[in-house]
């Protein structure tokens, strides 16, 4: 279980292409995600954004390293400062005017274990809330 990658599976009541511009556009990301001062959907382009519990936060560094325009966006997950590289992925299926969404986060096992802040139950309970809430909500309205 360790090793293993996080994986979170959700159902949609929205088209693929409005979550894929939900996850892809960053104005969009902002109302719903994380304020990104730039996003690209492209490959090798690099974004960040502070993030983690209130009283302490990180900087965040990723990469884009793989799109698929409507299927699937792949990015690298680091924090500035600590080791550890972790990848997440967000599979777009088209369920007939639904989509699901499949996310995965590999690597979580490369972050420093001595850090409370980086411990699974901690990414699982985000991803939980960002895929079960935050993203549902904004793309589910009208």
């Amino acid at each position: 279980m360790k090793n293993e990658p996080f994986v979170i599976e959700r159902t949609y009541n929205a088209p693929v292409e409005k979550v894929w511009r939900a996850i892809t556009d960053r104005d969009q990301m902002a109302l719903w995600y994380f304020q990104l001062k730039e996003f690209k959907p492209e490959v090798g382009f690099v974004f960040e954004f502070e993030g983690g519990p209130p009283e302490k936060t990180y900087l965040h560094r990723c990469e884009i390293t793989e799109v698929i325009p409507n299927k699937k966006l792949t990015h690298s997950w680091a924090y500035v400062g600590y080791a550890g590289r972790s990848f997440v992925s967000w599979e777009l299926f088209d369920e007939g005017g639904k989509t699901r969404v499949k996310l995965t986060h590999t690597g979580l096992e490369t972050f420093p274990a001595d850090n409370a802040d980086f411990a699974r139950k901690n990414f699982e309970m985000g991803w939980t809330e960002i895929t079960g809430k935050m993203l549902k909500e904004f793309v589910e309205k009208a």
